[in-house]
């Protein structure tokens, strides 16, 4: 069994298959570390996998990162470099980097630019971290692919930011009390809606590259098992 964690409900039916275990994270880190700890025994390997926010200036919404290794706060938790490797591969175009892992949402262009600076990481989420961290205590392989949902010179207005509910779900209704506070938000909510869209569609074709199942296999243990029935 592999666990794949992501930040979205939506993310989570896309990514789910046979013998995959997803978890939705929804900004809730403690809640999501926890999710994790409670199946990860018996696991093959921890996939963080789902949308991201650029930092690096040149990634569009739809491109993907495959993660060599996730930052947060001084240290650094690389990936196994076989899996992401095989990911890579399989993820035509894909660009392989370092990921930040974040708490907080970044959702400024001031702060994406801050970041990368400081970090030289490609692509921001509030998942690999907190992936990686419970991988690493279990000793299990990890792996991140992540999608652009936003450019490094896009900022994420505050009904975008308001929308996500701890459980991974939509929160409708704080969107639209949101928008109702501040109707001049409503261009910019259009334009992330579109590239959220553009990144989910990029998800769902690479989901199908990557096959029904997704197999956290070490160097010597064989190809990487794609079912694509």
């Amino acid at each position: 069994m592999i666990i794949a964690v992501t930040g979205l409900l939506r993310e989570a039916r896309i990514v789910g298959g046979a013998d995959v275990t997803v978890i939705a994270g929804g900004g809730d880190a403690a809640g999501l570390e926890a999710a994790i700890e409670a199946v990860v025994s018996g696991s093959a390997g921890v996939i963080s996998i789902g949308l991201g926010g650029a930092l690096a200036p040149g990634l569009r919404p739809g491109d993907w990162v495959v993660g060599s290794g996730v930052v947060t706060g001084r240290a650094r938790i690389p990936t196994e470099s076989d899996w992401s490797g095989r990911l890579a591969s399989r993820l035509s175009g894909a660009v392989v980097g370092d990921v930040v892992g974040s708490d907080a949402m970044v959702a400024d262009a001031e702060a994406k630019a801050a970041l990368h600076a400081a970090t030289g990481a490609l692509v921001v989420d509030m998942e690999s971290h907190i992936a990686a961290r419970v991988a690493g205590r279990h000793g299990l392989s990890f792996a991140v692919a992540r999608v652009i949902s936003d450019a490094a010179d896009r900022a994420l207005p505050r009904a975008a930011q308001a929308g996500m509910r701890p459980d991974g779900g939509m929160d409708v209704l704080a969107v639209l009390k949101s928008l109702a506070a501040d109707p001049r938000q409503l261009p910019a909510l259009i334009r992330t809606g579109l590239e959220a869209e553009t990144a989910f569609r990029a998800l769902f074709r690479g989901r199908q590259l990557l096959g029904g199942t997704l197999q956290a296999l070490g160097p010597d243990l064989g190809e990487l098992l794609v079912d694509v029935g």
